[in-house]
């Protein structure tokens, strides 16, 4: 398994007390599912995929990626862990202002020493279909062209592992089943396993699988139609 989540919580202090976020979390998941986690919101989806990510650390339970147990490492071999191993796809973008499209996508591949940069920072956005936006600032874009260059900087490693937190929720619908599209491509394109968190039943419908999240629980695992 690529991923094994086993007895998970999140608590946070809340007013003097002890808030639950997730509660008992496990399950596993195979190398190249694509794997959706549904629920409500409050559900603790985001939570949870911040956690495979490394992001945060949870309060109880192990959390295993590619057999290596992420909640103990230390900050440095988890961040090389990251880099190695895992894509983010954020909501909101996250995409540096001050740097062109071409230069957010180069940003993982020069961190990392990955030459030749630019000529693979150009692939990769020609791979999402923004070829011709390559000197365009993220102000200058839409928001789906701006969640394609985030997509593109999150593979630009080729990660075993990528992760997308509600990568539609703030795109129309048009546009969100081009991004959705578009990840599923990339997964098939570069055998990723593919994670992603969704309130939509439609979305949630592409996936291998759906993990549902009820207050902070997981309810159901279920294989979802044949896609």
């Amino acid at each position: 398994m690529l991923v094994a989540v086993r007895d998970l919580a999140m608590r946070l202090p809340a007013g003097g007390r002890s808030l639950t976020i997730l509660e008992g979390v496990s399950f596993a998941i195979a190398a190249r599912e694509v794997v959706a986690v549904a629920g409500a919101s409050g559900s603790g989806k985001s939570t949870l995929l911040g956690l495979l990510a490394g992001l945060d650390r949870p309060t109880a339970g192990s959390i295993a990626i590619d057999g290596v147990e992420i909640t103990t490492l230390a900050e440095d071999a988890l961040a090389r862990l990251r880099r190695d191993t895992i894509g983010y796809v954020f909501q909101s973008f996250h995409l540096i202002p001050t740097l062109t499209a071409l230069e957010n996508v180069a940003v993982p591949l020069e961190l990392a020493g990955a030459a030749p940069v630019r000529p693979r920072a150009r692939a990769l956005l020609d791979a999402v279909g923004l070829a011709d936006r390559a000197a365009h600032y993220p102000a200058q874009l839409s928001g789906g062209e701006q969640q394609r260059v985030a997509i593109a900087r999150a593979v630009a490693l080729r990660p075993r592992l990528l992760l997308a937190d509600e990568p539609t929720g703030n795109l129309d619908s048009s546009t969100g089943g081009q991004i959705i599209d578009l990840l599923l491509e990339l997964h098939r394109d570069f055998e990723a396993t593919l994670v992603l968190v969704t309130h939509d039943p439609a979305i949630a419908a592409v996936a291998d699988r759906i993990l549902t999240l009820r207050d902070g629980r997981l309810v159901a695992d279920k294989r979802a139609l044949a896609r």
